[in-house]
C-alpha cells in the first residue's frame, strides 16, 4: 500500500526545535566566516559579523526549508543582496546540515571550490541566486516573490494551498545605493508582494568608509513611499527583538522591512587595528573577545555618545591584545578550527 502524499504546511506542521543559544550560534558564525577569510587572506568579515543574530533569529525560528533537498519546491526563498558577506551564507549552510562540509569552507575563495567570493547559483547547495552587483539581489528577491503570488493564484484552492512561500533578502547600504534595487521596490509596492520580507543592515559603513558623506536618504520613509511597512530601529545583535519582527504580522497586502541599528564594522575595525599594534592576527583577537564575551559591546558603540564606553572597549581590546601570543599572524593563512564549546552546534548542523 502506498502511504498517502502529504504536503506540509505552515499551520499543520509548526516547526518544533530546541531552543539552543542565540549568542552560541551567532559566535559559531562568526568565528566560521572570521577563519575562513583569514586562510583565504582575502573576504569581508563584517558583514557575517555584523548580521549573525539576524540570521540566526531567520534561520533557526522562521525559515522553511530542507537541507536534504535544496529544490523543495515550496521552500522559503533566501536571497543575501550583500553577496560580498558570503561567508554568512556559507556558515548557516554548514551548520544548517546541507552538503557544504567544513573542507569546502577552508577553500573559501579558491578556485574550484563551493565557496566562491559571491554566492553563485549552481554552484553552492541551497544558494537560490547568484548575487554581486549590489542591489541585483533585492530585485531577484522581487521577481521571487513574483512567482509565487503567480503561482499561488494559478494553482491554490480553498483549503489546499500548494503554494505558500515567502522571500527573505538581507540589503545593505550599498544595495539601497544602487538604482535597480529602488525600481524593484517600487515595483514591490504597486503588486502588493506580501511575503516579501527585506532586512536592511543600517550600519552607515561601506567599503570606502563611512557612507555619511555620499548616502543620507531617509530609508524608512522612502520605501514607505514605495508602500511597504516598516519596521524601524530594531536592534540587530539582539535575537529575540529581530524574532519578534519577523512576526509581527501587517494587513495581508503589504510588505514588511526590517531596518536594523548599527552593525559591528565599527568594532572590527578597532579589532583590526589593535591587532596590528600587538602583531598578532585579527582572528586571534576576534576569538579572544568573543571568549571573554566582550563581542556585545558594539551596541554600546553604535550609540552617538559613547566616548567613555568607546575608551573602555580599546582598552579592553589591548589587555587582551596583550595576553595573546606573538607572532600569531602567519606568512601562509591557515585555517583555525572552532573553539570547542562550538563543536557540538557545528556537528548537530544546527
Amino acid at each position: 500500500m502506498t502511504a498517502p502524499l502529504t504536503v506540509p504546511t505552515r499551520v499543520s506542521t509548526p516547526v518544533v526545535r530546541p531552543a539552543p543559544d542565540p549568542a552560541l550560534l551567532a559566535n559559531a558564525i562568526r568565528a566560521l566566516a572570521m577563519d575562513a577569510v583569514q586562510a583565504a587572506n582575502s573576504g569581508h568579515p563584517g558583514m557575517p559579523m555584523g548580521m549573525a543574530e539576524i540570521a540566526v533569529a531567520l534561520w533557526n525560528r522562521h525559515l522553511r526549508h530542507n537541507p536534504a533537498n535544496p529544490h523543495w519546491p515550496d521552500r522559503d526563498r533566501f536571497v543575501l543582496s550583500n553577496g560580498h558577506g558570503s561567508m554568512l551564507q556559507y556558515a548557516l549552510l554548514h551548520l544548517s546540515g546541507y552538503a557544504l562540509p567544513l573542507e569546502e569552507l577552508k577553500r573559501f575563495r579558491q578556485l574550484h571550490s563551493k565557496t566562491p567570493g559571491h554566492p553563485e547559483l549552481g554552484v553552492t547547495p541551497g544558494v537560490e541566486t547568484t548575487t554581486g552587483p549590489l542591489g541585483q539581489g533585492l530585485a531577484n528577491a522581487v521577481g521571487m516573490a513574483l512567482a509565487e503570488k503567480l503561482l499561488a493564484a494559478e494553482f491554490n484552492r480553498p483549503g489546499h494551498a500548494i503554494v505558500d512561500h515567502r522571500t527573505y533578502v538581507f540589503v545593505g547600504d550599498g544595495c539601497l545605493m544602487e538604482g535597480i534595487s529602488h525600481e524593484a521596490s517600487s515595483l514591490a509596492g504597486t503588486l502588493r508582494l506580501a511575503k516579501l520580507i527585506a532586512f536592511y543592515d543600517d550600519n552607515g559603513i561601506s567599503i570606502d568608509g563611512e557612507t555619511k558623506g555620499w548616502f543620507t536618504d531617509d530609508t524608512p520613509r522612502r520605501f514607505e513611499a514605495y508602500g511597504w511597512h516598516v519596521i524601524a530601529d530594531i536592534d540587530g545583535h539582539d535575537a529575540e527583538a529581530v524574532d519578534a519582527a519577523i512576526r509581527h504580522e501587517p494587513s495581508p497586502d503589504t510588505m514588511r522591512q526590517i531596518v536594523s541599528l548599527r552593525m559591528p564594522d565599527a568594532l572590527l575595525e578597532r579589532v583590526e587595528a589593535a591587532a596590528r599594534a600587538r602583531g598578532v592576527s585579527p582572528s586571534s583577537l576576534m576569538r579572544a573577545l568573543i571568549a571573554a564575551g566582550l563581542d556585545r559591546s558594539y551596541a554600546a558603540v553604535a550609540e552617538s555618545d559613547v566616548a567613555t564606553e568607546l575608551v573602555a572597549l580599546r582598552r579592553r581590546l589591548d589587555e587582551i591584545a596583550e595576553r595573546l601570543p606573538p607572532a600569531a599572524m602567519p606568512t601562509q593563512p591557515t585555517m583555525v578550527s572552532l573553539p570547542e564549546p562550538l563543536t557540538d552546534a557545528t556537528d548537530a548542523g544546527n
